[in-house]
């Protein structure tokens, strides 16, 4: 099928290699470099798809897309851009972009999108929208840029995210960022850490209670739910929701009701619902510890949130941003030295975000000068240092990894093969702590008996010789 495609690029070495790669898909290609050309081409051809950059010779590519789109309608467009931002690809999806491309990009993906693209003209949905200012993200590294794809995916439809990282990632600030910008952010963004709540109290906070239903509940309360109606309710660390909570949240996203704890009437809720865990919920699935049906329920589109240390050259830029928001906060203005800004890329930060920006608040307080220097950054790192050997008397994250780093496991088979190291002692541990009663050990664990059979089985654990002797 022959399709035509005009590509907007002031990048010369970028157009060729995309004008061949197109040509190569049997596209006819017209080139630009400017927008006052592209308007001229557009009026005298039709096109399949567009390509564009967004800064380009005589303007913005994105702002002066409105004519384009209301002058070609049925053109799909696909957006390019070095300016590799939260913000730039919000643009990009506000246009109703058929696909934002951040460079650099894989080149058979841009070509896939863009045959996908002629093939749908006509399909496209057009769509308007405020990007909003005070975007919570920062980071330009290629894992940031599949964060911000992914982000602007979901934010023209309703669609169940459950957001999945280390704790620090910064998912909280993932999930305000897709209520800010999508079309949910006139209601309200309400979040609660079920974690945090007692396990007695958790129902009574996502669904509230009436006067009555328990021992201290003197009044009717509303719940996270209906607080959240019409907007979006964040689930934070929903793997430690507790099983019978469990049951009732799953019964509320299925049938978008709720019941107060103590209540006999039914309430219609309209809530999104974005839910977050720094834990593997298929090995906690497996173990009995979560419910399949609400994973399967919450997993509709998962985003991944990349640690830290998969992000390296974001660590200047999130650092320089720290310093700033210190300011609004009270602390004194403080610069940051393009040595210790090395010197901080090459931390491995194990509380993520969070840790460097705490780590960045204290050096604005702390600092003797102006400047945050290497000496400044050493001796703070230094005082972390001890602050951590104090509180405990063994890093367990460091004796890991260090035992990781001496291991010789097969290739394919490290995962399997270190979880057996660790899972070993740890039912040990349990059937020693319970003199061999396996039911008790399994409840130590938070796990079935069933499971607790099978594992010893699976680790070769002989449980009989931790019965105690009467």
């Amino acid at each position: 099928m022959a399709r035509r495609a005009l590509l907007v690029e002031d990048d010369a070495s970028i157009a060729t290699v995309i004008t061949a790669a197109l040509e190569d898909e049997a596209f006819t290609v017209d080139r630009c470099d400017r927008i006052s050309e592209r308007d001229r081409l557009l009026s005298q051809n039709q096109y399949d798809v567009m390509l564009t950059d967004v800064m380009l010779v005589d303007g913005d590519g994105i702002e002066s897309l409105g004519n384009v789109q209301s002058g070609h309608p049925d053109m799909p467009i696909i957006i390019l851009s070095a300016q590799n931002t939260l913000d730039t690809a919000v643009r990009a999806s506000v246009t109703g972009a058929f696909e934002y491309f951040p460079k650099p990009f894989d080149l058979e993906e841009l070509i896939r999108a863009a045959r996908q693209a002629a093939d749908s003209k006509g399909e496209v949905d057009l769509d308007e929208g405020d990007p909003g200012e005070g975007l919570p993200l920062i980071g330009r590294s290629q894992p940031m840029q599949d964060v911000y794809r992914m982000i602007t995916r979901v934010l023209r439809n309703d669609l169940t995210v459950l957001i999945l990282g280390e704790s620090g990632t910064g998912k909280e600030l993932v999930a305000e960022a897709i209520h800010q910008l999508g079309s949910r952010s006139k209601g309200a963004f309400v979040a609660v850490n079920t974690a945090a709540i007692p396990r007695e109290l958790i129902e009574s906070e996502l669904f509230g209670h009436e006067k009555g239903a328990f021992t201290g509940a003197t009044s009717r309360s509303i719940g996270k739910f209906e607080e959240a109606n019409g907007g979006t309710l964040f689930l934070d660390e929903i793997g430690d929701m507790p099983p019978e909570a469990q049951t009732r949240l799953l019964r509320a996203l299925q049938s978008g009701r709720i019941r107060r704890v103590g209540g006999d009437q039914e309430i219609a809720v309209d809530v999104r619902i974005i839910a977050a865990t720094n834990r593997d919920l298929e090995p906690l699935i497996a173990a009995g510890g979560f419910r399949e049906d609400l994973y399967y329920r919450l997993n509709v589109v998962p985003i991944q949130l990349p640690p830290l240390r998969d992000r390296a050259s974001d660590i200047e830029p999130l650092a320089r941003h720290f310093l700033r928001r210190a300011v609004k906060d009270g602390l004194p203005q403080r610069r940051l030295s393009r040595e210790a800004a090395d010197l901080l890329s090459r931390q491995v930060w194990r509380g993520n975000v969070r840790e460097l920006r705490n780590f960045m608040f204290r050096a604005a307080l702390l600092a003797r000068d102006e400047e945050i220097d290497v000496p400044t950054v050493e001796l703070l790192l230094d005082s972390v240092a001890v602050e951590a050997s104090t509180a405990i008397d063994t890093n367990i994250d460091l004796v890991i990894a260090n035992w990781l780093d001496r291991s010789n496991f097969p290739a394919g088979t490290l995962y399997h093969g270190a979880l057996a190291v660790f899972e070993k002692p740890l039912f040990e541990h349990a059937l020693s702590e319970t003199g061999g009663n396996q039911l008790r050990a399994a409840q130590l664990l938070g796990i079935n008996r069933n499971t607790l059979r099978k594992r010893l089985v699976d680790l070769e654990i002989d449980p009989d010789r931790f019965v105690r002797s009467s």
